[in-house]
């Protein structure tokens, strides 16, 4: 097993791309409580783990965080600058987290992100449901970068136990 596929399953971050429907499934357990992970989820610290170093760095984020509210994340995918964007559907602290998400400026719909947060004896479990993902390769792409993302929050949160 390389370094990386053992260092993911240490944190047993787990996606799953279902082309033909356009979805991934996601989840990972969190060693800290349902709120402080929701706050992970909706502030700048995405830029702290919303990343494939090499592949996607996401460097800024912003967001309004309220129904109707957008968000954007930007930085260097592929060598390329990325600009990622979409709209808070559904917020409801600290179990559910549902909104948009789209290349900025790209045709179509945008796809739609859901998390559910479950508190575990652990901490928290989130389970992620990212659909409307209409590109075969976008979307085997997509759940590679959840886990690998994924792993990295676990792994924040883990190391912040020790300190």
């Amino acid at each position: 097993m390389s370094t990386s596929a053992s260092h993911l399953a240490s944190h047993q971050a787990r996606a799953v791309a279902d082309i033909s429907e356009g979805l991934v499934l996601a989840s990972v357990e969190i060693a800290a409580p349902p709120e402080r992970v929701f706050q992970a989820l909706t502030s700048s610290e995405i830029c702290n783990w919303w990343v494939r170093p090499g592949v996607m760095d996401t460097r800024e984020w912003s967001g309004e965080v309220r129904v109707g509210g957008r968000w954007r994340a930007s930085g260097i995918g592929n060598g390329r600058p990325y600009v990622l964007e979409g709209e808070y559907l559904e917020i409801d602290p600290p179990r559910k987290l549902v909104h948009t998400w789209e290349a900025a400026g790209a045709p179509g719909r945008p796809s739609t992100v859901t998390y559910l947060l479950e508190p575990t004896s652990k901490g928290t479990k989130i389970t992620l449901r990212h659909a409307g993902i209409a590109v075969p390769d976008i979307c085997t792409n997509t759940s590679i970068a959840w886990e690998t993302s994924f792993a990295r929050l676990a792994e924040i949160f883990t190391e912040s136990l020790g300190s």
